[in-house]
């Protein structure tokens, strides 16, 4: 490799050291054992897939682990990791610029750069993203010396920081009517509540994804660097082996605010001035009460009340990290600020490609797959990237991956097995449809999403066996209005109908 002389030529160089990255990059190494696949990314560390298991014909469950790049190069020795972050894209003349002063020349690129939280106020020290490893330890720091803090979102990560949370006061203000969102509806959210307010009886199991300890120097470096520098995304599991405790002898004690938002972020001194109440943490009996302590910083939420805590969390979604590309490369752009691909993962501009949660799906999707920028999606789409990557090279053509047919994800939310199925929200139905649902408090919860008698998407939380017959009944749009409300009838083993 030439990369000494400061220039280096690749027929194939990917950017991004996150699961799509990594994948796509693995899966162009097993394509072309003989050709030098770079690796372009500014962590020292990359995100593997371990464990990999298909679960079904769509679902799949995985492990995330945090590895030096050095066990990558020595599964693939064809992988070239560089390790810096990219200046600059000129795709006109087919090369990335590294800001180590390095240039490379590729024939195919494919860029997996990411996405980066969405901070809900930039540049203030009392509010922290958690995107990253290094975020979610810096997190722990602070919640060490905390009693209260307010968390702003409601996605996974949200949902699953509120539910592990010991020994602090919790405010979270969520905008939306009920918790998780971006996953449930109101039902679900009411079935997992209880949970929220439960003792938890598990310990704690080691967590999988391990973080290797790096050198001084590196760990200088990225001290040094803001929290601007991108670590990839969080795994399902990220707080396993973290201690979030505060510094209260309790467990939980949580407060929703719902319908809500932060409208502004006081300082002690700004909220002095102000000569506001602050609330007091609300007891059961409703009645609130203003608050004599004085916190370091204070939240106004947009339904008015004030709250003061120890620092802020934001968990509210991320944007697509598109920005080192942009630069005099005329990029078409999705509604979501992320890069367009077609059915084949190229962007508008020839022989660049993107995956994972920096792109934005521009094809006219399944009626039952919609993007979400999840684990799952990113490997599934930095290895369906390399193939197509190397589909174009040599000319052939190739047919779209079956795992855009339907959408599926499995997790874990506060211990439950969680399944999603394709319209699982009745995203983009409109009015027309209607819901199923059975439910065994502390359980299972069921919900199927029913259209003109055909199963649009499912909600599964806890151990119900459902999911593969579920996911054939959507992918093969049987029409199953005989069925009624038996459909969820426990006492008929519907699988014994369908399989």
């Amino acid at each position: 490799m030439a990369a000494a002389s400061g220039v280096a030529r690749s027929r194939f160089v990917v950017v991004g050291g996150g699961i799509a990255g990594v994948t796509c990059a693995e899966k162009l190494a097993m394509d072309f054992p003989s050709e030098d696949i770079f690796l372009v990314t500014a962590s020292p560390v990359i995100k593997a897939v371990t464990n990999f298991k298909q679960v079904s014909k769509t679902l799949e469950e995985f492990d995330v682990e945090e590895q030096p790049s050095s066990l990558l190069e020595q599964r693939y020795p064809n992988i070239k990791v560089i390790h810096s972050a990219v200046k600059q894209l000129k795709s006109d003349e087919h090369k990335i610029f590294t800001e180590d002063g390095r240039e490379y020349t590729y024939e195919k690129l494919c860029l997996c750069a990411g996405a980066k939280p969405k901070l809900i106020f930039e540049g203030n020290p009392y509010v922290l993203g958690i995107r990253d490893t290094d975020s979610a330890q810096a997190f722990q720091k602070n919640l060490a010396r905390a009693e209260r803090i307010v968390v702003v979102g409601n996605g996974g990560i949200a949902l699953e920081l509120v539910y592990e949370i010991e020994g602090c006061e919790v405010i979270w203000a969520i905008k939306d009517k009920a918790i998780g969102n971006t996953f449930f509806d109101a039902g679900a959210a009411e079935f997992l509540i209880p949970k929220l307010t439960a003792e938890k009886q598990e310990t704690p199991i080691e967590c999988k994804r391990t973080k290797y300890a790096m050198e001084e120097s590196e760990k200088k470096e990225r001290a040094t660097g803001a929290s601007d520098k991108l670590g990839s995304a969080l795994g399902p599991d990220w707080h396993e082996g973290l201690q979030l405790r505060g510094t209260k002898e309790f467990s939980h004690k949580i407060h929703i605010e719902i319908l809500c938002e932060v409208k502004k972020i006081h300082s002690q001194q700004e909220f002095i001035q102000l000569q506001q109440i602050s609330l007091a943490f609300p007891k059961k009996e409703k009645n609130v009460e203003p608050e004599e302590v004085l916190w370091p910083v204070y939240v106004e939420l947009t339904n008015g009340k004030i709250y003061g805590c120890n620092f802020i969390v934001s968990a509210t979604g991320v944007v697509p990290n598109v920005k080192p590309f942009l630069d005099s490369n005329n990029f078409a752009i999705g509604e979501d600020g992320g890069l367009k691909v077609d059915k084949h993962m190229h962007t508008s501009l020839p022989d660049i490609y993107a995956a994972g949660d920096i792109c934005t799906a521009a094809w006219e999707p399944s009626p039952v797959w919609h993007q979400m920028r999840l684990w799952t999606q990113a490997r599934q789409m930095g290895w369906y990237a390399a193939k197509c990557m190397a589909a174009d090279s040599s000319g052939e053509s190739v047919d779209q991956d079956f795992c855009f047919e339907l959408f599926a994800h499995v997790t874990k939310f506060f211990n439950y097995k969680v399944v999603v199925l394709g319209k699982f929200n009745a995203q983009g139905l409109g009015l027309d449809h209607e819901l199923m649902l059975r439910c065994t408090k502390g359980q299972e919860y069921v919900k199927v999403v029913m259209q003109n008698g055909r199963m649009m998407g499912a909600v599964l939380i806890g151990e119900t066996d459902l999911e593969e017959t579920f996911e054939n009944l959507i992918l093969n749009q049987m029409d199953l209005s005989a069925y009624g409300e038996d459909l969820l009838n426990p006492d008929i083993d519907i699988e014994d109908y369908f399989d």
